[in-house]
């Protein structure tokens, strides 16, 4: 007998291949970013390195392009280049996760692989109610939901979700992202011997802390490590106000450093920092491969921001993932940087020296759709820039030390930027796709990560100076590495 998991999987199967045609026809379809094959795609969730194949999953609505009941869609690869879409790993078919199998995140324990996410339920008046739960699977592809762990307890909301698991000497341990009773944003720390049986160690943090003051009504996605000395505690905080150039976004992701003690279940850390600097980027999540690398994927989106203008909508899809990162804790920041192995996507090396003074340079040699960017700034005196397709431009203001994403806003198509304050820039590596841009500052010291929408005929790649810049380029083409 068919199980409604099975059917609604069938369901979404189905509808992917009725709009095939549709999605794999528009021009902005990424040529190397993980995307929905058809409909919504948001946070990763379950990323993780089992039995040497990497695996990122990710909330997925197949029947629109908006938000809903979320599967969890799955890729898989050997190489963290070459992807493909398996199929659906959970669907909310059972009544613990009815309105949505909400995001969450992967572990290795006996030989299988566990998923821990949280089950969302509304009533028909809407009211939530949310549940943590999990599936396991011996292959990797199939899973089986064993249902709810962690019922919500007292002093939070429903507003309560996002799990990640991870297990410190002898203890499994689990963070949660959520929102007391007085709708303050708080991570929240449970531990367990055996999986199934979770106590509440309390708040990691809270907003009113004293190093972060009024923080947020809702703290998302969270995801606790141990990197280079430090614990560092990543997580998206909503309602955060504009401050200066930081938090300007509708919503953010950053992170706190420092020790948790494992005994209180309190992190003592310092202030808040963003994580990129960019338009779209929201609910990262890391794992520790099997090199002992600490790994990234984020959304490259953000809840409630411009959704409905996105142009690749009349194709039926929404919404890419980042490419995978490596981090490093160093001085006290977070260093993101492009893993090693997306330099086996480079094609026909080209390379430039270039000096300008109050001139622009364009090559037809480095002109394209789809490459990677590396340039070497040697000088700048006054400004600097690199325009993409008349699109989207970075540029850096040697003077005010201040460097600048700008792009054509696809609202209304009136520019829009983002900022962050560089004391100076040496290296601007820039991951250019169809759609999105990016942009790796002095070996990811910042990143600025967003979506531009160029036209399809425009290939065009300019370099500009106010002032004086001397710089090198070299540009490497890439081609598709998704198989959807």
């Amino acid at each position: 007998m068919t199980t409604r998991n099975e059917e609604l999987i069938q369901l979404a199967l189905e509808d992917m291949e009725v709009h095939r045609d549709t999605v794999m026809s528009d021009p902005h379809l990424p040529h190397f970013h993980l995307m929905p094959p058809v409909g919504l795609l948001n946070d990763p969730n379950g990323f993780i390195q089992w039995n040497g194949e990497y695996h990122v999953f990710f909330q997925w609505m197949p029947f629109k392009t908006g938000h809903g009941a979320k599967f969890w869609g799955h890729y898989t690869s050997n190489d963290l280049v070459n992807w493909t879409l398996r199929s659906p790993a959970l669907s909310p078919g059972d009544w613990f996760d009815k309105d949505g199998c909400y995001s969450g995140s992967a572990i290795c324990h006996d030989d299988k692989m566990l998923l821990f996410y949280t089950g969302n339920v509304k009533d028909e008046n809407g009211n939530r109610e949310s549940y943590q739960c999990i599936a396991e699977s011996s292959d990797g592809i199939h899973f089986k939901k064993n249902g709810v762990v962690l019922d919500l307890p007292e002093g939070y909301t429903a507003h309560f979700r996002d799990p990640k698991v991870w297990k410190h000497e002898d203890t499994w341990y689990m963070v949660i992202g959520a929102q007391n009773n007085k709708e303050e944003g708080r991570v929240v720390l449970f531990e367990s011997t055996d999986l199934r049986n979770w106590s509440l160690k309390g708040d990691v943090t809270a907003s009113k802390h004293k190093k972060l003051g009024e923080f947020g009504f809702m703290w998302e996605c969270p995801d606790l490590f141990h990197l280079d000395g430090s614990d560092v505690l990543l997580f998206s905080p909503q309602g955060l106000k504009p401050e200066g150039y930081a938090y300007q976004n509708v919503y953010q992701t950053g992170y706190l450093s420092g020790k948790l003690d494992y005994k209180t279940g309190r992190l003592d850390h310092d202030a808040f920092t963003e994580l990129d600097r960019g338009f779209e980027f929201y609910a990262p999540q890391t794992t520790e491969d099997e090199e002992g690398r600490r790994l990234l994927i984020g959304w490259m989106g953000v809840p409630e921001q411009d959704e409905e203008h996105h142009p690749t909508r009349k194709h039926k899809w929404i919404h890419t993932l980042t490419i995978p990162r490596e981090l490093h804790y160093r001085d006290g920041k977070l260093i993101q940087l492009p893993v090693e192995e997306l330099n086996d996507m480079r094609q026909n090396k080209t390379e430039v020296e270039a000096s300008l003074y109050n001139e622009q340079m364009e090559r037809e040699e480095l002109n394209g759709k789809v490459y990677e960017l590396l340039v070497n700034v040697k000088e700048v005196k006054g400004s600097f820039s690199v325009t993409f397709r008349n699109a989207a431009e970075m540029v850096y203001d040697a003077d005010e030390k201040l460097l600048t994403f700008k792009r054509n806003s696809f609202v209304d198509g009136t520019e829009e930027s983002r900022s962050c304050k560089m004391d100076s820039v040496t290296q601007l590596r820039f991951y250019v796709d169809s759609s999105s841009i990016e942009v790796f500052i002095n070996g990811g010291e910042e990143v600025f990560t967003s979506r531009y929408f160029p036209s399809e005929e425009d290939e065009s790649l300019l370099f500009k100076s106010e002032g004086e810049a001397k710089f090198e380029v070299t540009k490497w083409n890439i081609k598709n590495h998704i198989t959807i």
